[in-house]
């Protein structure tokens, strides 16, 4: 089994070949299109159609393109979850930047976080628990 990437609503296949699709809109709704993630962790490659032109900086609300539903986490302000199953068929949420250029990634299994990214440091407060703390999760 390979590793497949899920809308955390719906619960689809976000993963085609080599690429997570994902469906992405800026603030004022002025742009708005497919954005293709490379589905290694770590590995932020994008890629969009030549028109549809990301600007640094900028955030996006990021929707499933099966369900449309907001992928943009609720509970993490600028942070977008979907899920990732492994191989194994382990699951593990998986939270990434919604503002383009900002590289970090988290891969939560419970208490357990693995951050990525030199950007990773900028939103592990929200997945930071201290060590007395982790009993109650």
């Amino acid at each position: 089994m390979a590793t497949e990437y899920l809308c955390k609503a719906c619960r689809g296949i976000l993963n085609v070949k080599t690429s997570i699709i994902l469906s992405a809109i800026n603030a004022n709704n002025s742009k708005k299109g497919l954005v293709y993630l490379n589905p290694e962790l770590g590995n932020y490659t994008v890629t969009t159609h030549p028109s549809f032109k990301m600007e640094e900086g900028e955030e996006y609300l990021i929707k499933c393109p099966i369900c449309h539903a907001h992928l943009n986490s609720l509970k993490y302000d600028h942070l977008v979850r979907i899920i990732m199953i492994d191989d194994h068929g382990q699951e593990f949420d998986i939270y990434f930047s919604d503002i383009v250029g900002e590289k970090c990634t988290y891969k939560i299994s419970g208490s357990s976080v693995e951050k990525l990214g030199p950007d990773a440091v900028k939103y592990i407060k929200y997945f930071d628990v201290p060590e007395e703390d982790r009993k109650y999760l």
